[in-house]
């Protein structure tokens, strides 16, 4: 069974969903006013692994991850670039898709955005408004923080300890207007020169926390399953959404609340104010996806992960030796008759040990860095496995299936390779083995090395040579 740490329990539980075989997760998504860094789509892919590791166990997952796509930080960038906000939102919303498809993640079945909601946010703050839980000030709406006997159950900070200025975003409003300084905006009155919409307050906006209230509950229900988002999000912005929600509903907005750790750089959270910030774009350029993805989602969701040159290429190695005892193993298949040596029982338990041990290990709040360490035990079953003099094919292709399936779960796609040679390499290959043959030892090293430079490597195997192309990342 599946145990998942709750952050509103600060304990592991077992998962139970409120349907059976189906999950509703809602996961905060990205404020688009500027390229992701490797921090922000930490979230993205912790959240996409859990989301396929669910899958993996049989779950129907319906997955809502929002856009963020009016905010102060839109506008300021809107003034600085000569543009409107939708634009600027526009512009990096397809800067997002465009890393994120990079790094495998697979796309929610809703993507939400604050601008598409207006009607339904207006309408979620006239309900608090009814219940009293908000009221309205000189063109703004405020939350009545007070009012809601549960404030602080997730984060864990009490009322009496929250001041002002607890957070940048409460310190953003303007505190005359409140009745009480913890009040938080749920509606901004209008600024010159701002995007703003009509309202029974007058022209304003939305803001921060009430949107992922209107749309999770929207798409997913009043009470979800799962909500989720990075560490930081915790207070204020989920402490708020619960308030907002259950106040509105009355009822308990999500039953399982997970949080994931930041990356930071020489143990300092990345962060854009800092400017200490990786863009995915960039690294996008010096790396394969697949390695920034296998660095990101083989790591424990929760726990912080450093980000450094030598821990991208601690992961480009580990990939690539995963990667090599599949394309061995495909091609030692290839020459495995069908009558080849009859299903072997060690094997096939072996086999069903290491599935056991992923799951026990992954059902224990995903805990990816130990799911990865099962794969690296069945790559050195194979490894063994394939060297034998003669092998089971039905073992074998479960063997290959098995690795496919534990890497799909972190976003790993293993890419069979084709046995067709281009016919320049195809000639390279040929003249190095006459080379060798001819003991002429110093031109075939020279070819290996031209065959290095246009990414091919070459590998010697009990079945003779074998070719695949290697990553230029």
């Amino acid at each position: 069974m599946i145990h998942l740490y709750n952050t509103l329990s600060r304990k592991k539980e077992p998962f139970e969903p409120l349907e059976e075989g189906k999950i509703n997760m809602y996961v905060c998504g990205p404020t688009v006013y500027n390229y992701i860094h490797i921090g922000n789509a930490r979230s993205t892919v912790a959240f996409d692994t859990i989301r396929r590791y669910f899958t993996y166990r049989g779950y129907d997952v319906h997955y809502v991850s929002n856009f963020t796509d009016v905010d102060d930080k839109i506008i300021r960038a809107a003034k600085e670039l000569g543009k409107t906000a939708p634009e600027v939102a526009e512009t990096f919303i397809e800067a997002f898709y465009e890393d994120t498809e990079a790094l495998d993640v697979q796309k929610p079945d809703h993507s939400p955005r604050v601008m598409e909601n207006i009607p339904e946010i207006i309408a979620f703050i006239e309900e608090l408004i009814k219940r009293g839980f908000a009221y309205e000030s000189a063109g703004d709406v405020y939350y009545r923080t007070r009012k809601f006997d549960g404030y602080g159950k997730l984060s864990g900070i009490s009322l009496d300890e929250l001041e002002l200025g607890a957070s940048n975003r409460i310190g953003e409003d303007s505190t005359d207007k409140k009745e009480d300084p913890l009040d938080f905006a749920l509606w901004k009155a209008a600024k010159e020169d701002e995007i703003n919409w009509e309202s029974p307050w007058g022209q304003g906006r939305p803001g921060w926390h009430i949107e992922c209230s209107v749309m999770a509950t929207k798409y997913l229900g009043d009470t979800i399953d799962i909500h989720a988002g990075g560490h930081d999000l915790t207070f204020p912005h989920h402490e708020n959404e619960i308030a907002q929600t259950e106040a509105k509903t009355g009822k308990p907005f999500a039953n399982y609340w997970l949080h994931n750790g930041f990356v930071t750089m020489n143990d300092e959270k990345m962060s854009k104010s800092i400017g200490n910030v990786v863009l995915v774009k960039d690294l996008r350029q010096l790396y394969d996806p697949r390695v920034l993805r296998f660095f990101m989602s083989t790591a424990h969701y929760r726990r912080p992960i450093n980000y450094s040159e030598v821990a991208l290429e601690e992961a480009k190695t580990n990939l690539n030796r995963i990667e090599t005892a599949y394309y061995n193993a495909m091609y030692r298949l290839e020459n495995v008759t069908a009558d080849s040596l009859a299903t072997v029982q060690s094997v096939t338990n072996q086999l069903d040990a290491f599935e056991e041990d992923f799951v026990k290990q992954m059902d224990d709040d995903v805990q990816a860095q130990n799911g990865i360490t099962v794969v690296y035990d069945l790559v050195r079953f194979i490894n063994r496995y394939i060297e034998e003099e003669t092998v089971s094919k039905e073992e074998l292709t479960q063997a290959l299936v098995m690795l496919e399936e534990f890497m799909a779960v972190f976003g790993i796609e293993l890419k069979k390779e084709t046995d067709l040679l281009d016919e320049e390499i195809d000639q390279l290959i040929a003249e190095r083995d006459q080379a060798r043959a001819d003991k002429d030892f110093e031109r075939a090293d020279a070819i290996r090395d031209q065959l290095r430079d246009m990414s091919i490597i070459l590998e010697d195997t009990p079945q003779g040579i074998r070719w695949r192309r290697g990553s230029n990342g």
